[in-house]
């Protein structure tokens, strides 16, 4: 079985800017998330049996694994050190795993124990696991290759938080490192707990970073039915960069 571990003291440099607000600071919009995250309940539309979400899945898995192969690390996935940022109940964890990555060599954090405690289960037991916010990275092991995120952006409301955030997943990634970004960037108005992020605040959050995004993922409201009436409707439909929510890329230091 999975452990959240006691890591050791990280080997990447402190350069915690005096500047920066205190990490208690960011404690009532970490408490907001958790409120936010309890009110969901587990939803039909979210499986892998939902049509919608079979082609989105296998869209954004296509598209990734292209962007990967593009940037290397097809041939090197296997040693690469991979962490993902709210990494909930793991799926991204055991797909990079699927993919050729160790599990040894695999993190994952998150705010919700009830997400981790899924990731434990769940997850190949190499795989660490962390409860804990991204506003402070220093307790984890060494720096990493890759660094993930999928839709934690948009859950998070509070500006300086999400800088603190994007300025941790910078400091812990090594210097030929590839952060995966995956969020969505329009604004659902049926849900205050988001906020859709554009392009412009994606360059704001990583200064000086090469960034490199594509839209994609059909809107839910749009793909469900087209994809229940026709795959090929759905496939088609989700060609059209106006209709999809997404982006997906790859940001890398420079």
């Amino acid at each position: 079985m999975n452990r959240m571990p006691q890591a050791p003291a990280s080997d990447v440099s402190d350069d915690r800017s005096a500047d920066l607000p205190p990490i208690d600071a960011f404690a009532c919009e970490a408490d907001r998330i958790r409120a936010a995250y309890a009110k969901r309940t587990a939803r039909s539309v979210y499986s892998m049996f939902e049509p919608a979400q079979l082609l989105a899945s296998q869209e954004r898995e296509r598209k990734l694994l292209a962007l990967l192969a593009s940037c290397g690390l097809a041939f090197t996935l296997e040693t690469a050190r991979i962490l993902e940022i709210g990494c909930g109940s793991g799926f991204w964890l055991r797909e990079f795993v699927r993919w050729g990555a160790r599990p040894e060599n695999t993190f994952g954090i998150d705010l919700l124990p009830e997400r981790l405690a899924d990731a434990k289960r769940l997850c190949p037991s190499g795989i660490s696991l962390y409860c804990q916010s991204a506003v402070d990275l220093h307790d984890l092991p060494g720096s990493f290759d890759l660094v993930l995120q999928s839709t934690v952006f948009t859950s998070i409301l509070q500006a300086e938080m999400k800088q603190q955030i994007a300025s941790e997943m910078l400091r812990v990634l090594s210097p030929d490192g590839l952060i995966v970004w995956y969020d969505f960037c329009v604004s659902n108005p049926a849900n205050s707990d988001v906020r859709g992020i554009k392009k412009r605040e994606i360059d704001e959050l990583f200064p000086g970073c090469s960034i490199c995004l594509e839209k994609l993922t059909l809107a839910p409201p749009l793909g469900r039915p087209l994809a229940r009436a026709s795959r090929t409707l759905y496939c088609v439909a989700s060609t059209i960069k106006l209709l999809c929510t997404h982006y997906l890329g790859i940001i890398r230091k420079v």
